[in-house]
């Protein structure tokens, strides 16, 4: 699923990993999620109006130079994801460069699969996003609706996707962003908190309370802030320290392209 227009000679690997990570968070759904013509809550708050609006950041996601509420927080580099107990942490890598492109979290039922992208420094770039996933999932069959949300404008999508039944069904899927300073942070929400408002609670929390570090260099646009592994240079540090120690411990170095990681 193309989630961002460019030009031809732009078109790297790199997107590739980007247009697979959703389609694979998708796929990765109990199949109690796929329904041929699954309900979609109503937003009360929904308008006839597709413009967005300045969302007030105020509670969150965070930009790292702004006045951040303390808590504990998983340092993954260009992201710092609060802790919650119970949830699932799954770090998304690109093999041929090794980098980290994504991360997803399960809690419960749901998934909330995020990237940080540089954006300009004086507008944002969700509301031309938004517009593309859009016509992306259409083009492959889907159903989308951009209505407003916690976070201004949002994407409710439906996916198309084979039941085990050898039917043609769809799996909802919410596409949320805001817009920070020379930032833009992507949300994907799948599972239960994709139509259940209850379930989405916790889920919308955990974006909410995300904070983004954005470094100093000069970005182009919709580049790719990427991620580094949990506690891997503390763990590098400690094996150094102490080689006698064969006390297994967890190193996400050796886990290979995915790992998990249990709050």
């Amino acid at each position: 699923m193309a989630l961002f227009r460019r030009g031809a000679k732009d078109r790297t690997a790199e997107q590739e990993t980007e247009s697979t990570e959703v389609e694979d968070v998708v796929e990765e759904l109990p199949s109690a999620d796929v329904a041929e013509n699954p309900e979609v809550p109503e937003n009360p708050a929904a308008s006839d109006d597709g413009a967005s609006v300045p969302v007030d950041r105020s509670a969150g996601p965070w930009d790292s130079t702004e006045d951040i509420p303390a808590g504990p927080r998983i340092d993954l580099g260009a992201l710092k994801l609060p802790g919650i107990p119970g949830m699932q942490l799954r770090m998304e890598i690109d093999k041929k460069s090794g980098t980290v492109t994504g991360v997803a979290v399960t809690l419960g039922e749901s998934t909330l699969q995020m990237q940080a992208f540089a954006a300009p420094r004086t507008e944002g770039i969700w509301d031309e996003i938004r517009e593309e996933i859009g016509a992306s999932v259409t083009k492959q069959g889907g159903a989308v609706d951009d209505l407003p949300g916690p976070f201004g404008r949002e994407l409710l999508a439906r996916l198309p996707v084979r039941t085990p039944e050898g039917r043609t069904g769809h799996r909802p899927a919410r596409f949320v962003g805001v817009d920070g300073p020379r930032w833009f942070l992507r949300g994907v929400i799948t599972g239960r908190a994709a139509v259940d408002p209850e379930a989405a609670t916790a889920i919308e929390d955990l974006y909410r309370h995300t904070v983004v570090v954005r470094d100093g260099q000069a970005r182009p646009p919709r580049d790719l802030l990427a991620l580094t592994l949990p506690n891997a240079d503390a763990n590098v540090k400690k094996a150094e320290a102490a080689p006698e120690d064969n006390t297994p411990s967890f190193d996400p170095l050796t886990r290979g392209p995915e790992i998990t990681e249990i709050r």
